[in-house]
Protein backbone atom coordinates (compact mmCIF):
# COMPACT_ATOMS: atom_id res chain seq x y z
CA UNK A 1 0.00 0.00 0.00
CA UNK A 2 1.73 3.01 -1.00
CA UNK A 3 2.29 5.73 1.21
CA UNK A 4 2.76 9.49 1.60
CA UNK A 5 3.76 12.13 4.13
CA UNK A 6 0.84 14.40 6.05
CA UNK A 7 2.69 17.50 4.57
CA UNK A 8 2.79 16.12 1.30
CA UNK A 9 -1.01 14.88 1.21
CA UNK A 10 -2.50 18.57 2.55
CA UNK A 11 0.26 20.17 -1.07
CA UNK A 12 -1.33 17.48 -3.02
CA UNK A 13 -4.48 16.06 -1.86
CA UNK A 14 -6.91 16.92 -5.04
CA UNK A 15 -4.27 14.73 -7.19
CA UNK A 16 -3.83 12.44 -4.55
CA UNK A 17 -7.40 11.85 -4.89
CA UNK A 18 -7.96 11.50 -8.57
CA UNK A 19 -5.04 9.31 -9.24
CA UNK A 20 -6.53 6.35 -6.86
CA UNK A 21 -8.23 3.43 -8.87
CA UNK A 22 -11.71 1.96 -7.49
CA UNK A 23 -10.64 -0.24 -4.73
CA UNK A 24 -7.18 1.55 -3.97
CA UNK A 25 -6.20 3.02 -0.85
CA UNK A 26 -2.98 5.10 0.62
CA UNK A 27 -1.69 5.72 3.74
CA UNK A 28 -1.32 9.07 5.03
CA UNK A 29 1.83 9.22 7.25
CA UNK A 30 2.97 11.64 10.37
CA UNK A 31 5.80 11.26 12.29
CA UNK A 32 6.61 7.72 10.07
CA UNK A 33 3.45 6.08 11.68
CA UNK A 34 0.19 5.72 9.75
CA UNK A 35 -2.14 8.71 10.49
CA UNK A 36 -5.09 7.54 8.03
CA UNK A 37 -5.88 6.30 5.09
CA UNK A 38 -7.49 7.34 2.02
CA UNK A 39 -9.52 4.95 0.35
CA UNK A 40 -11.17 4.88 -3.05
CA UNK A 41 -14.58 3.61 -3.57
CA UNK A 42 -14.98 0.11 -4.44
CA UNK A 43 -15.79 -1.16 -8.08
CA UNK A 44 -19.34 -1.18 -8.69
CA UNK A 45 -20.50 -4.33 -9.57
CA UNK A 46 -21.90 -4.81 -13.16
CA UNK A 47 -25.59 -4.53 -13.34
CA UNK A 48 -27.96 -6.70 -15.73
CA UNK A 49 -29.10 -5.85 -18.65
CA UNK A 50 -32.42 -6.36 -19.82
CA UNK A 51 -33.02 -8.32 -22.47
CA UNK A 52 -29.44 -9.43 -23.08
CA UNK A 53 -29.60 -13.37 -23.88
CA UNK A 54 -32.93 -12.38 -25.99
CA UNK A 55 -32.86 -15.25 -28.93
CA UNK A 56 -30.50 -17.48 -27.12
CA UNK A 57 -33.34 -19.96 -25.28
CA UNK A 58 -35.70 -21.66 -27.23
CA UNK A 59 -38.74 -23.23 -25.48
CA UNK A 60 -40.18 -25.83 -27.55
CA UNK A 61 -43.85 -26.31 -25.83
CA UNK A 62 -44.42 -29.93 -27.92
CA UNK A 63 -41.44 -32.14 -27.74
CA UNK A 64 -42.85 -35.48 -27.35
CA UNK A 65 -39.54 -36.92 -28.63
CA UNK A 66 -37.61 -35.84 -25.43
CA UNK A 67 -40.33 -36.88 -22.88
CA UNK A 68 -39.93 -40.16 -23.83
CA UNK A 69 -37.01 -40.72 -21.80
CA UNK A 70 -38.68 -39.27 -18.75
CA UNK A 71 -41.62 -41.70 -18.93
CA UNK A 72 -41.18 -43.79 -16.30
CA UNK A 73 -41.02 -40.86 -14.22
CA UNK A 74 -44.73 -39.35 -15.39
CA UNK A 75 -47.70 -40.62 -14.38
Amino acid sequence: MPTVTIKDAQARLPDLIRDLEPGDSLVITENTRPAATLAAPPKEAPRPVPGRCKGMLTIVADDDTHLEDFKEYMP
